[in-house]
């Protein structure tokens, strides 16, 4: 699979705007802060969403020549993103194992908490977006006691907005400091810079007119 990283994050911009995943407005984040845009990934609710939002993910994956064995997919939304994944990667001829995770543990039947595949060897988290990166730290846990090695994080946005809340801003974002904290890459499909890049080349007068605010946001909180 050949893969441009640049067209691959502007497709999915686009992918995005037009499932409304992702819109533009005044939208209140959970740290207390006025968004210009809100992107929502559990809006890809339907099979032909799926098929393609596991392409753009794979293509992201292949496309940071992460050397990978498995993929991992945190509870809930990441047990979606990791099956569509696996079945992106495996139609571009790299067949891949995958595993989820359960919130609750199960006493009977198979019992434990992880699901799928055996968790080993050099294991990509999937998931949509890192906000507190609570979910990352709970998969790197189960991950690394499972005798497996965590390699990547791999998200659909990375907003590149420092930790914080509306008043108080903190150094880093999330992603880094995910990074710095488990010394893992993050990958994401689209970032800020991407999204800002796509509304000063869009041709949709309506789109360009979110750009202003977008950029006080990102001067704002930004990384």
């Amino acid at each position: 699979m050949s893969v441009n990283p640049e067209k691959n994050q502007s497709d999915f911009i686009q992918f995005a705007l037009e499932a409304k995943v992702l819109s533009f407005g005044e939208f209140k984040t959970k740290a207390g802060r006025l968004s210009p845009y809100f992107f929502n990934a559990g809006l890809f609710n339907d099979g032909a969403q799926l098929g393609k939002l596991g392409e753009f993910y794979a293509q992201a994956l292949l496309g940071s020549n992460i050397d990978f064995d498995m993929l991992f997919g945190p509870a809930y939304k990441g047990i979606t993103l990791a099956a569509s994944t696996a079945i992106a990667l495996a139609r571009s001829g790299r067949n891949t194992p995958f595993a989820y995770n359960r919130k609750e543990v199960k006493d009977h039947g198979e019992g434990g908490t992880l699901i799928g595949a055996p968790v080993r060897g050099r294991v990509v988290i999937i998931d949509d977006v890192i906000s507190a990166g609570t979910s990352v730290r709970e998969s790197v846990d189960l991950i690394v006691r499972a005798g497996a090695k965590p390699c990547a994080v791999l998200i659909a946005l990375d907003r590149m907005e420092k930790s914080g809340d509306a008043l108080k801003v903190g150094q880093y974002s999330a992603v880094q400091s995910v990074g710095q904290e488990f010394g893992l890459p993050v990958i994401a499909i689209a970032n800020l810079e991407g999204l800002m890049h796509y509304l000063q080349q869009s041709h949709d007068q309506q789109l360009q007119t979110f750009l202003p605010a977008v950029q006080d946001y990102r001067n704002r909180y930004g990384i």
